[in-house]
């Protein structure tokens, strides 16, 4: 195989005025060398962030040393695998490319400019902001939920700020760097298209070659040294599970191997059946160049039939379990494979199928999606693009269509993905937020979504869906986020209504809906030291992102608390609403299956410490909203939802084996006294829903009264009036702590029951929250480390 000698070493970078200068980290960007440095506070904390703007606005210059001692090989290439993002590379002086774009690599023939012995290679950064803004004032201004015009630039636009992230507008070398040495040919690309039909797994293995300048398929002079036989032709061999073809590349720069597997181990996504995978490897000539990766054999289609919008994984329909996922970090190159694991596997642990990654963010790092292939987790990969129109002219739309061919062919080969999408919101942008006046007949990104993007697609991954936005109702004659047609977005909850307003949808598939909360105790404490701590106290409303966020926290509260009297009351309620809405919605959504047959909450994820919608807040840490979510997407779930005037159980079983067993639904007092009971069979086929109106629901007095359902292990709980307006008792329970657990025993109800041990000690993390004891029963909370016995312990009838 031909060398690659990656170039990480004693970097250094400076303004372009020399004011400022520091050791650089390769990969990494501008904010963390300088924050490595000590040359400014972290971005994080406080209102830091609000004081680096200029970082943004500033030329920043990467150099580094290396000696080279020339080489036999015909062709050298400087491979940049990320550059963030307007960029100007030089070698010895030499200008060798220019990239104007962060989702892309590049690779630039420097064999002209490198010289024996030392040499020096410079990238320099322009700013980001100002190259956007120039784009901006050439091409015409075009709308986009923010101020700033990350629709003018080909980079990772939540770096502008968003509602849950700061404005920190990066720049650096993201992603490795370095020389790659070879001659006569290499593999450009290779292409494994897997389709399964017919116990049989066909994978078409489309490789594209490159050749140095000086070689030519027939008549190859190099080749003789590397083969030991100068009339052989250049062969290209793929092989998997045993099996190989080769073909002898006579014409033209591509070939395409055909291998066929019988009775293939199938790949299915989590809960649905097991993760094979299995290593191709493509070979050029005898080992000029190899290609090996793990792949495997699914077949994905969308069911988009009369409205809907299931997703399909061997012929089975599945009910996406999912999450929203956006950047880990603000400064990507601190995310590593093992906080990508650690996060992931959060994410199973919350019962999450799918993981929708958003345009608004990045295609992620292999790693990403090798773990994705490994866990079950189907991936449904946005396209770049979100929350804005987007200039389809150049230099934009070349960009566009490079960075699509790149990145579907990179990942493409992974079972896990399971769908294409064009853009985030910009669709319903178009339709509902003002924009046609504003763009006044100036592209905006249709022909990027309903063109281009389907095209490459369907060019280069025709065994992958692809669905032009999110949402999107099927035609541009629709409105996108028609309840009735595929998949929709539900934000008027959370930003005009109540949660329980989740209950007036009937949707076919919910790709975005969420609620706020504040982040757990600890990461709070870390990055905020506001004195006195309160929900409106700067550092709290500086890491509070949302219009009106702190406004719209207040009003779902009012719905359903009497007000918090302190911040420690304010900081468990918000998160307690966090987790009833999810909770309430996800179990709503799934008692539809199969009408609806999706839901993706927003979101899996923080990039930093903030208040937002995430299950995980900036710090890793799960907030009890987590909790509520892997309840609500527990494989078999019981739910107590209204229908027709009265109450229903419905009885949702997500696994291959039918549920059968006696419920039991009683009408029960707030001191725990039986008032009404009955009992009837249920029988559940595998993958089904069944509906079964309640004879107990009609209370005698809703706030004195409640419903509890139980199957085996399972229970369901119905209350009839928000919390404000039920009569409970003050709830009384024994809290006992035994090694690293806490056993809580009622003596009354008691609702929503906490723990907090991170405010002991911020790694304590408990295994369970938000608890509801009927009198007599008792709970234990397991905890990964002793903490003794002053753990914090709340619940919502505490007075």
């Amino acid at each position: 195989m031909t060398p690659f000698r990656p170039l990480h070493e004693a970097w250094i970078v400076r303004s372009a005025s020399g004011d400022v200068r520091a050791p650089a980290t390769v990969p990494g960007c501008v904010h963390t060398d300088l924050l490595a440095a000590g040359l400014i506070p972290d971005p994080y904390l406080d209102d830091n962030e609000a004081r680096l703007s200029w970082i943004g606005r500033t030329e920043w210059c990467y150099e580094t040393e290396f000696s080279w001692d020339g080489t036999e090989h015909e062709r050298t290439d400087l491979v940049c695998e990320g550059l963030d993002t307007v960029a100007a590379i030089e070698l010895n002086g030499v200008r060798v490319g220019e990239a104007a774009n962060m989702h892309r690599s590049y690779r630039f023939d420097v064999r002209h400019a490198l010289r024996t012995g030392n040499n020096r290679l410079t990238v320099t950064f322009g700013s980001a902001l100002e190259y956007a803004e120039r784009l901006r004032e050439e091409l015409g201004d075009r709308p986009g939920a923010y101020t700033e015009p990350y629709n003018f630039i080909r980079k990772m636009a939540c770096n502008f700020g968003w509602d849950w992230g700061p404005t920190l507008v990066t720049a650096g070398i993201w992603k490795p760097i370095g020389l790659h040495e070879w001659s006569a040919e290499r593999l450009a690309s290779v292409r494994p298209v897997v389709s399964v039909e017919d116990g049989v797994a066909r994978v078409a293995v489309h490789v594209e070659v490159e050749r140095a300048a000086s070689t030519s398929i027939s008549g190859r002079p190099s080749m003789g040294a590397l083969t030991n036989d100068p009339r052989e032709e250049l062969r290209i061999t793929a092989s998997i599970c045993g099996r190989s073809e080769m073909r002898a590349l006579t014409d033209g720069d591509t070939a395409v191997l055909e291998i066929e597997v019988p009775q293939p181990e199938l790949w299915w996504p989590r809960g649905y059946g097991e993760q094979p995978l299995h290593e191709l490897t493509v070979t050029l000539g005898d080992g000029l160049d190899v290609w090996q990766q793990k792949i495997g054999f699914r077949a994905v289609e969308l069911d988009t039939s009369g409205g809907a919008f299931t997703i399909e994984v061997n012929g089975r329909p599945v009910f996406a379990k999912g999450v929203n996922w956006i950047p880990d970090d603000c400064f990507p190159a601190r995310i590593d494979r093992d906080r990508y694991a650690a996060r992931l596997a959060q994410a199973c642990e919350a019962g999450v199928n799918l993981v929708r990654i958003w345009g608004g963010g990045l295609y992620e790092s292999d790693d990403f999606y090798d773990l994705c292939d490994e866990l079950g987790l189907l991936v449904w990969q946005d396209f770049a693009f979100a929350c804005a129109a987007y200039p389809e002219e150049e230099p934009l739309r070349s960009e566009v269509e490079a960075e699509a061919r790149e990145n579907v062919t990179r990942l493409m080969r992974h079972p896990s993905l399971a769908l294409w999408c064009g853009n985030n919101e910009n669709i319903w942008g178009l339709f509902d937020w003002g924009w046609r006046k504003r763009l006044a007949g100036r592209s905006w990104g249709e022909g990027y979504y309903l063109d281009l993007l389907p095209g490459i697609v369907a060019a280069l991954d025709p065994g992958t869906p692809y669905w032009p936005g999110s949402p999107y109702s099927g035609s541009m004659e629709l409105h996108p986020n028609d309840p009735e047609h595929h998949n929709m977005h539900i934000w008027d909850v959370w930003n005009e209504r109540d949660y329980t307003a989740y209950r007036e949808y009937r949707p076919r598939f919910v790709s975005e809906f969420g609620f706020q909360g504040p982040a757990t105790y600890a990461t709070i404490k870390r990055a905020i030291h506001d004195e006195p701590l309160t929900p409106g106290s700067p550092g709290m409303r500086h890491h509070q992102k949302a219009i009106d966020g702190e406004l719209k926290l207040a009003a779902g509260l009012k719905a359903h608390f009497p007000p918090p009297a302190a911040f420690d009351d304010w900081h468990y309620l918000t998160q307690v609403n966090q987790a009833r809405a999810i909770q309430l919605g996800v179990e709503h959504f799934r008692s539809l299956w199969p009408h609806c047959a999706g839901t993706i909450v927003w979101q899996l994820n923080d990039c930093w410490p903030v208040t937002s919608w995430a299950a995980i807040d900036g710090d890793g840490r799960r907030k009890p909203m987590f909790h509520a979510l892997r309840r609500a997407y527990a494989d078999r779930l019981l739910t107590v939802q209204p229908r027709d005037g009265g109450l229903a159980v419905v009885a949702v079983n997500d696994t291959d084996e039918p549920w059968a067993g006696t419920a039991r639904a009683v009408r029960l007092g707030v001191d725990g006294a039986e008032l009404q009971a009955e009992s009837f069979g249920l029988e559940v086929p595998a993958r089904g829903a069944v509906t079964v109106p309640l004879a107990v629901g009609e209370p005698g007095d809703p706030a004195r009264e409640l419903v509890a359902v139980s199957v085996g292990e399972s229970r369901a709980l119905w209350f009839f009036l928000p919390d404000k307006d039920l009569d409970l008792p003050e709830g009384r329970c024994t809290v006992t702590v035994e090694g690293g657990d806490v056993v809580v025993s009622a003596h009354t109800l008691v609702r929503d029951l906490a723990i907090f041990p991170d405010r002991v000690h911020p790694d304590a993390e408990v295994d369970d929250q938000l608890i509801t004891l009927l009198p007599g029963e008792s709970h234990r909370f397991r905890i990964n480390r002793e903490i003794g016995a002053d753990v914090p312990v709340r619940w919502t009838n505490d007075r």
